[in-house]
């Protein structure tokens, strides 16, 4: 096996939900601009393409028609391997019942990414809503991940769903090695400072991955530090729509393409889709 130590992942969210074209009128909305901009990210240096998908309007949906065709469009760039990882968000659907359970599941299932998010627990989101993982939803998820061997990309927002994901290893609903997503900066969650950083990585296990993100002008620090402590990158107009302090982002392909460069003036390298797999154990259903 190679030696993938010296290797980094970029993962990149493509749209979310929550930015809107008057924050960032680059933001990709409809199926084939996010496709577009998967392949543009992909070309730039990124690994693994993080999606959510909009309605025709630009807010959020969880339509499995939507996914399946964001999807098919993303897939039929032939010559891009870039790894999917279809979310399972439902913070947008209000009442959370076992229906709204399997909608959120569905995609994922019936579209066989490599990856899916697995946000471990449940909080207030950005001062707008609840964004609601009820254990029942948790346990659904892990257990398809399981039968269908698709990672759980594990989201914390502070150091309750850490501990929360750890419980969950040890009652067979996640497998390890797990891979957790640090997600800091939202309102409700942990704010992005390089202090807690450092003590959100002193909490995960040892035979785990991880990669970070810093949300709004939290981006900058957390990218550096990350870089610094080992971990693997997630740069995207999902969580950031600047490029520096009151400049716009020009698309997801140049926030890429900078985390790219700082990555390789670390004296690192950037890992490809492939190297990606074999470091985090995906398995690539669909060709």
């Amino acid at each position: 096996m190679a030696d993938l130590s010296n290797k980094r992942i970029i993962s990149v969210a493509i749209t979310g939900a929550w930015p809107t074209r008057e924050d960032n009128p680059n933001l990709p909305v409809t199926p084939q601009e996010i496709a577009d901009s998967v392949y543009e990210s992909w070309k730039a240096g990124a690994s693994i393409a993080h999606i959510h998908v909009r309605n025709d309007d630009g807010t959020p949906s969880t339509s499995f028609e939507r996914y399946k065709e964001t999807i098919e469009a993303i897939r039929a760039y032939k010559d891009c391997d870039i790894c999917l990882n279809i979310t399972s968000s439902g913070g947008t659907l209000g009442s959370f019942t076992e229906d709204v359970d399997e909608q959120r599941i569905k995609p994922v299932r019936e579209l066989m990414p490599e990856m899916t998010s697995y946000d471990c627990g449940t909080m207030n989101w950005q001062d707008r809503t609840i964004m609601e993982n009820h254990p029942r939803f948790l346990e659904k998820l892990g257990k398809m991940c399981i039968e269908y061997n698709i990672k759980p990309e594990i989201e914390v927002f502070d150091s309750g769903m850490l501990y929360t994901a750890l419980r969950y290893v040890k009652r067979g609903i996640l497998q390890e090695p797990c891979h957790f997503q640090l997600i800091m900066g939202p309102a409700g969650g942990t704010t992005a400072t390089v202090e807690n950083l450092v003590y959100l990585k002193s909490l995960l296990p040892e035979n785990c991955t991880w990669s970070a993100a810093g949300i709004g002008k939290g981006h900058i620090p957390i990218m550096y530090t990350t870089i610094a402590m080992g971990g693997h990158l997630r740069v995207d107009l999902e969580d950031n729509v600047y490029y520096h302090k009151g400049v716009l982002a020009e698309s997801n392909g140049q926030l890429v393409a900078r985390a790219a460069r700082l990555i390789e003036e670390a004296g690192l390298e950037v890992a490809t889709p492939a190297e990606a797999r074999e470091i985090l154990g995906l398995t690539r259903h669909v060709e």
